[in-house]
């Protein structure tokens, strides 16, 4: 096991926020100001701003410009001259100084050369809605969410099941398997979507397909009349704006069900404008298809006539439910990172600026700016340029991550034996300073703001209930008798990191009051409406409380992250904004009790956020050293306003 990170506050810090870029999202060639907060323990006599311009790296000495009693602030000009302009810094010590030369990049401060790859990124595209940053969002399986009153049909290929029937985690019925669950009773629970904090409703698709998951869509027409067809959405999407709600859809660019009319019209007539749309090997039998799904056919974006009918213009299925009277308010997009490739086709930044687009053209119409979420289950840095997805499902950053360090592993208590997603081995148990590693590696790899616009999930409808994942049960929906406690601390350490973490808040509707599960299907389980008594009505508690605080404080929505201490078993840090800070320290079990320095964490007033008291000894703040636990405190914010004045005189 590596070392605990200590004293990572005696670092130079740098991020792409608001404390230390003055525009995170400036015009083509506009000047922005950054600034690097050096700590008086880590000595340097100049701070030299390395930008890449036209492929051409030069150097540009930043100022010293503001003193506090725990470190000098300098600032340096850049020009945004490229549409992704990359920069780090380089932090020059004096004779005898411990460092002499040290590089501050996005990946953190390093004594030796690095490569480009974790340098910041200033960008000029247009920057994700401005409401993103401040959502939670609140993802729902309509068949699994609630019934209204009304009668619906049942499709076809159901298999009918009881809403209180178990859901199969395998076996041939699991796509099949119809509870009954329409939009009108998403529109009728509303309210309780609202009281939990979020302010966006994520619903996986709602187009007619043959099947209860309907990414296999066999029209982009019609929402399917097993959910209550268009006018349940409109009534739906209706309903959420009253409450300043707002809503995205789900659409699948990759592919269609092998039953969609586009590609029945393509197997009918090879000849058809459709035909363009897939890839045929022997017509009309043998064809390209997701993964090699025969169900799933590929979607190939060298189509024109594709790209209009699907995302192209005004006309397009996306135009189309983008404007009244449905006004989605965004998109997620399934399978991004497969969008558009094939072989030596390589499309995806295509379908994604041309979708950008359409929604900019629909923003302006309706007056609601739309969110372009891509789905990802691996790196999605490649894609996150920020012309194209505003942000991605960041299951490499957060999701996996969280699990591995909360998970009690394969022989611990409550073990589970889970696989690891993506990877055909057992979930493994990780410690502190490999989970931050990987965050602040992922953090790197993209533009700042494009982890803003990503979503950090807990559990979806394609993984493993969270409170499986953290000891608490495999049974699949409520254990037997109730929820008892069994992970329920170490679930509110993971919804603590969710709401303080960089990032949007998604919530798989169920997780809050304690659903269990071990797959993505099994987790699919009916919303137990009619048995409230069975809830987790602690759990529930405390995700009103923990997106109450981020409602509270801008910090844990816009702030930066400069983490604090770093051992097996805590994580701690602080997100830093101008309107103040909050200090999170996070704990799955517990551990070495931890010492923050309050000169480095402002100097003034701590309050505390999660109830105690302040504990102070000898100028520390000292961290509670009990765990599965989560804590958070406000601080002041000590930076210099962008107005501060000129230079200081140069250290000595």
């Amino acid at each position: 096991m590596s070392a605990p990170v200590r004293g990572v506050l005696t670092q130079p810090h740098h991020d792409g926020s608001g404390l230390y870029v003055s525009d995170p999202a400036p015009r083509p060639g506009e000047q922005v100001r950054l600034r690097v907060a050096v700590p008086h323990a880590h000595p340097v006599q100049r701070v030299l701003l390395r930008s890449v311009r036209d492929g051409e790296p030069g150097f540009t000495a930043a100022t010293a410009v503001h003193r506090t009693a725990d470190a000098t602030w300098w600032q340096v000009a850049l020009t945004a001259h490229n549409p992704v302009t990359r920069y780090r810094f380089l932090l020059v010590g004096g004779p005898g100084d411990p460092v002499r030369h040290a590089w501050l990049t996005a990946s953190g401060v390093h004594e030796r050369e690095v490569t480009d790859a974790g340098d910041f990124q200033l960008v000029t595209h247009e920057p994700a809605p401005g409401w993103v940053a401040d959502a939670v969002v609140y993802q729902v399986f309509p068949d699994r969410f609630a019934r209204s009153g009304a009668e619906r049909p049942a499709p076809p290929w159901a298999v009918r099941r009881g809403w209180d029937d178990p859901v199969s985690a395998h076996g041939p019925d699991t796509a099949r398997e119809w509870f009954g669950g329409d939009l009108d009773g998403v529109t009728e629970h509303l309210d309780h979507v609202a009281d939990l904090g979020a302010t966006c409703l994520y619903l996986t698709p709602v187009f007619e397909g043959r099947s209860v998951h309907r990414y296999d869509a066999v029209s982009f027409e019609r929402v399917d009349a097993s959910l209550g067809g268009d006018g349940a959405l409109q009534r739906l999407t209706a309903a959420a704006h009253r409450r300043g709600l707002r809503v995205v859809c789900d659409l699948t660019t990759n592919h269609t069900g092998d039953g969609h009319e586009w590609f029945r019209r393509a197997q009918a007539d090879p000849a058809a404008p459709t035909a363009a749309f897939y890839r045929f090997t022997e017509h009309p039998g043998a064809y390209v298809s997701w993964l090699g799904v025969p169900s799933l056919p590929k979607l190939f974006h060298d189509s024109p006539a594709l790209r209009e009918a699907l995302y192209a213009g005004p006309g397009s299925v996306v135009g189309r439910w983008s404007r009244p009277p449905f006004s989605l308010d965004g998109w997620r997009i399934d399978v991004a990172n497969m969008t558009g490739r094939y072989r030596e086709q390589d499309l995806a930044g295509d379908v994604a600026r041309e979708l950008r687009r359409t929604l900019a053209a629909a923003g302006a119409q309706t007056g609601r700016e739309q969110w372009l979420l891509a789905e990802h289950g691996h790196d999605a840095s490649g894609d996150l340029a920020g012309d194209g997805w505003h942000g991605t499902m960041n299951y490499t950053g957060f999701t996996r991550p969280v699990w591995t360090w909360l998970t009690p592993g394969e022989d611990g208590p409550g073990a589970h034996g889970l696989p690891y997603p993506g990877a055909p081995v057992p979930l493994p148990s990780t410690g502190g300073e490999q989970v931050v590693g990987t965050v602040r590696e992922v953090l790197a790899s993209a533009p700042w703001r494009s982890w803003c616009a990503s979503t950090n999930s807990l559990s979806s409808h394609d993984t493993p209930r969270v409170r499986t994942v953290v000891g608490g049960g495999t049974c699949g929906g409520l254990p037997p008798g109730g929820p008892g406690t069994a992970g329920r601390d170490r679930h509110v350490v993971a919804l603590a990191l969710q709401a303080t973490l960089p990032g949007v808040p998604a919530v798989f509707a169920g997780d809050e009051i304690g659903l269990t599960g071990t797959t993505g299907e099994h987790s699919r389980t009916p919303f137990p409406w009619h048995r409230r008594g069975e809830w987790d009505g602690e759990l529930l508690a405390q995700y009103r409380h923990w997106f109450g605080l981020r409602r509270e404080h801008v910090a844990l929505r816009r702030g930066g992250l400069r983490w604090a201490h770093v051992q097996a078993d805590s994580l701690t840090f602080v997100r830093e904004h101008p309107a103040g800070s909050v200090l999170v320290h996070a704990a799955r079990a517990a551990h070495p009790r931890v010492r923050v320095p309050l000169a480095a964490l402002g100097g003034g007033p701590v309050r505390a956020l999660t109830g105690g008291a302040v504990e102070v000894d000898g100028g520390d703040l000292v961290l509670p050293a009990g765990g599965p636990a989560a804590h958070a405190w406000s601080l002041p914010c000590t930076a210099p306003p962008w107005a501060a004045p000129g230079a200081l005189p140069a250290p000595r």
